[in-house]
C-alpha cells in the first residue's frame, strides 16, 4: 500500500512543510527536498536527497571506500551505453536557478573519482554563464547548487566525453528558467531541466521551449499523479522515474515504476502528434515520455561541498532531477540532436527497456499511474538500451 509523501500537495507539486520526508512504501528511506516551496509563476527543482547519507571527501579517502549510490559504471551497464566511445562534439547544457560557486570544482571531485576524463574551463570542456550568457551570476542558494552538482555529475556518468555549459538563471520564476534556456539552446545540441510547476500553457511559456534541432528534457516531478510544466510542454522530452536494482536476468538489472514518478495529462498542452498510437488515455499532452532512475532508495552518488541542510560531500540523490541529465546525457551520446525532435523516442520503442510493473497511485485512466506493456505515465515507453531510440 501506497504511504503518502509529507506535505501539501499543490497544482502537482510537493511543497514540503516539514524539512524531512519518508519515500513511499517500495523505497522506505528518509529524505528530503533540496530545494524550496514554489509558488505560482515559479518551479521547484525536482532533487530528493537521502537524509542518512553523507560522507566528506576527506573520509571517504581515510576508509578507501567507495560512494554510496550508482555509479557511472551502474548507470553506463544498466542503460548498455557507449560512453566510453561516443558524445565527442557534443554540448549538454544544464539549466537550474541561482548560482554554484564551487559547481566546477565539485564536479572535478566527481570525476576523479570514477575515472572520467577532467572536465575544465582551462580545458575547454566547463563553460559556467548566467541567464543572458554573461558572468554576473546569480545569488547562491544551497538547494539549487546541491540540483546543479546532481545533474553535472549525472551528465558526466552517462556522456563523460560531452563538453557541459552551465546556465545560471537570476531566480526559479519560468521567465528567469526560460531566459536561461533560451541561453542554452544557443550554446548546446541537448538542454536539461530538472525543475517543474504547476502545469501552464505552451501559449504562455513555450517561446522558452521551442528550439528546432535542440534536444530538451525535463523531469517529470516527484509527487506522483499530476502535471507539471515544463515537463507537459510539447516541445520536450518528458523524463519520468524508475527504481533500478541489480538482478540475474541477461540484462544484470531490473527496473519497476517509482512510485513518485510524475504522470498524468495535461489540459494545457496539446498531445504530441506521436501520442496519438500510444494509447495514453489523454486528450491532451500526456506525460511522461521516457524515463531512468529516479527511486532515492535506488538512487545515485553524487558530490556536492555546499554546506545546506547539515550535508556536503557525497551524498546520494534520487528524484526526476536524476533521470532528466540522465536522458540528456544519452541524447549527448546518440550525437544526432539536430536530427530527431520530443516525437524520435515513439518511432524506436524496441530500442527501449519497457518496465512493465509498478504504480505511483490510483488514477481515472489505469495506464496513467500504473505499469504496463507498451506506453504508461510513470515511465512513458522505458528506459535507454542503448542510444537507438534517441
Amino acid at each position: 500500500m501506497r504511504r503518502r509523501l509529507t506535505g501539501t500537495v499543490l497544482g502537482g507539486l510537493i511543497l514540503a512543510l516539514v524539512p524531512f520526508l519518508t519515500v513511499p512504501a517500495q523505497a522506505a528511506v528518509p529524505f528530503h527536498h533540496a530545494c524550496a516551496t514554489v509558488h505560482k509563476g515559479r518551479a521547484s527543482c525536482t532533487a530528493l536527497v537521502r537524509s542518512d547519507i553523507a560522507m566528506s571527501a576527506k573520509s571517504l579517502r581515510k576508509k578507501a571506500a567507495a560512494p554510496s549510490g550508482l555509479a557511472p559504471a551502474d548507470l553506463q551497464d544498466a542503460y548498455k551505453l557507449p560512453s566510453s566511445t561516443a558524445g565527442s562534439g557534443q554540448t549538454v547544457a544544464i539549466v537550474d536557478a541561482y548560482d554554484a560557486p564551487t559547481a566546477e570544482a565539485d564536479l572535478g571531485v566527481y570525476r576523479s573519482q570514477y575515472g572520467l576524463p577532467a572536465c575544465t574551463t582551462a580545458n575547454g570542456c566547463f563553460k559556467k554563464v548566467d541567464q543572458k550568457g554573461g558572468t554576473s551570476y546569480p545569488k547562491t542558494d544551497g538547494g539549487w547548487a546541491q540540483e546543479i552538482s546532481l545533474d553535472l555529475d549525472m551528465v558526466s556518468a552517462v556522456c563523460p566525453n560531452c563538453k557541459i555549459v552551465l546556465v545560471e538563471a537570476d531566480s526559479p520564476s519560468f521567465a528567469d528558467l526560460g531566459a536561461a534556456v533560451n541561453t542554452a539552446a544557443g550554446l548546446a545540441n541537448v538542454v536539461s531541466n530538472s525543475y517543474g510547476g504547476s502545469d501552464a500553457s505552451d501559449d504562455d511559456y513555450g517561446k522558452y521551449y521551442d528550439h528546432d534541432g535542440v534536444a530538451m528534457t525535463v523531469s517529470s516531478g516527484d509527487s506522483g499523479y499530476g502535471v507539471e510544466y515544463p515537463a507537459s510542454s510539447k516541445y520536450v522530452t518528458a523524463v519520468g522515474g524508475t527504481s533500478l536494482k541489480t538482478a540475474s536476468n541477461s540484462r544484470g538489472w531490473d527496473e519497476t515504476v517509482w512510485d513518485g514518478a510524475g504522470s498524468g495529462c495535461s489540459d494545457q498542452n496539446a498531445a504530441l502528434s506521436a501520442q496519438a498510437d500510444a494509447d495514453t488515455g489523454c486528450a491532451g499532452r500526456a506525460v511522461a515520455d521516457v524515463s531512468a532512475v529516479a527511486d532515492p532508495a535506488t538512487g545515485v552518488a553524487v558530490y556536492d561541498s555546499t554546506a545546506y541542510q547539515g550535508q556536503s560531500g557525497w551524498m546520494v540523490f534520487g528524484g526526476t532531477s536524476v533521470a532528466a541529465p540522465v536522458i540528456a546525457g544519452v541524447y549527448g551520446l546518440a550525437g544526432n540532436a539536430s536530427d530527431v525532435d520530443n516525437n524520435t523516442p515513439y518511432a524506436h520503442k524496441d530500442a527501449l527497456f519497457d518496465v512493465t510493473s509498478g504504480s505511483n497511485g490510483s488514477c481515472p485512466t489505469a495506464q496513467l499511474c500504473t505499469a504496463r506493456t507498451g506506453w504508461d505515465g510513470p515511465t512513458g515507453l522505458g528506459t535507454p538500451n542503448g542510444v537507438g531510440a534517441f
